[in-house]
C-alpha cells in the first residue's frame, strides 16, 4: 500500500488533543480503565447500559446531556464492555442471575445473533427476532453506532466539523490516496477515524451535538429511553 500520510504522527499539540477527551480514559490502557471506572460506579446503580467501547459511551452520555438528563442522579451507568464477545460476563453480573438491575445496550449488526444467544443464556426468554431483542432492551446499530452517526450527520456537515477541528486537510490527503480515492465517503471517513489516535473518541460527542434530538440515530435514542 502507498504511504498513508493520515497515519503519520501529528504535531505534538494535535497529538495531545487527539489522545484525550475530557472526562474519559485515555492512553494504551484506556479500554480497561474505562470499564473498571464504570463498574465502580455501577455498584449503586439501578440501571446499566452496555456498549462496546468508549466512543459509544461518549455518544450515549453526550445525548443524555442534550436531553437534560443526569444519569448519575438517575442511577444509570454506561458500561463500555470492551467488545461484543464480552457481553456474557456483564449480563451474568448485572442480569437476572446477578445483581438484577435493569440492563439495556447497543450492539453492532454483525453481533446481533450473538447478543440474542447470550441474553437467552442469561435468563431472558428465547429471542428469535430483532423486535424481541429490542423488547429485551438491546438495539442494533447498522453497521455500528459510528456508521449510524456518520450517515445521520452527512458528508457536508462532517467536512464542516473537520474544518473547524483543523482535520480537513488530513482527511483530503486520505481521500486522494490511490487506495481510497474511489471509495464511498462513509468508508473513507471510517478509515480516517481509525487511522488517528483517539479520533473516534473526539468525534463521537461532536457528531451527537451536531444533530437535533429528533435526528439522532434511532438505536441511540431508544437505548436511552430504556435506561
Amino acid at each position: 500500500m502507498a504511504d498513508d500520510t493520515a497515519d503519520r504522527a501529528p504535531p505534538r499539540s494535535q497529538d495531545r488533543r487527539e489522545r484525550s477527551v475530557p472526562g474519559y480514559a485515555s492512553g494504551a490502557d484506556a479500554p480497561l480503565r474505562a470499564t473498571t471506572e464504570a463498574l465502580d460506579r455501577a455498584g449503586n446503580a439501578r440501571s446499566v447500559v452496555l456498549v462496546e467501547g468508549i466512543s459509544d459511551q461518549i455518544a450515549v452520555e453526550t445525548l443524555a446531556g442534550l436531553q437534560a438528563r443526569d444519569l448519575a442522579q438517575e442511577g444509570v451507568v454506561v458500561v463500555p464492555i470492551g467488545g461484543a464477545r464480552s457481553v456474557a460476563k456483564f449480563l451474568a453480573r448485572f442480569g437476572p442471575a446477578g445483581a438484577g438491575l435493569r440492563v439495556s445496550g447497543l450492539c453492532d449488526a454483525a453481533e446481533e445473533r450473538h447478543f440474542r444467544r447470550e441474553l437467552a443464556r442469561a435468563g431472558t426468554a428465547p429471542i428469535e427476532t430483532r423486535g424481541a431483542l429490542e423488547q429485551a432492551g438491546f438495539f442494533v446499530c447498522d453497521r455500528d453506532l459510528e456508521d449510524e452517526l456518520i450517515r445521520a450527520v452527512g458528508a457536508d456537515a462532517i467536512e464542516a466539523i473537520l474544518a473547524a477541528e483543523g482535520d480537513l486537510a488530513a482527511f483530503r490527503t486520505l481521500q486522494h490516496q490511490a487506495a481510497w480515492r474511489d471509495a464511498a465517503f462513509i468508508d473513507q471517513f471510517r478509515r480516517f477515524l481509525g487511522a488517528g489516535a483517539r479520533r473516534k473518541l473526539r468525534y463521537a460527542g461532536r457528531f451527537v451535538r451536531a444533530l437535533d434530538l429528533d435526528r439522532q440515530p434511532r438505536p441511540l435514542r431508544e437505548v436511552l429511553s430504556r435506561a
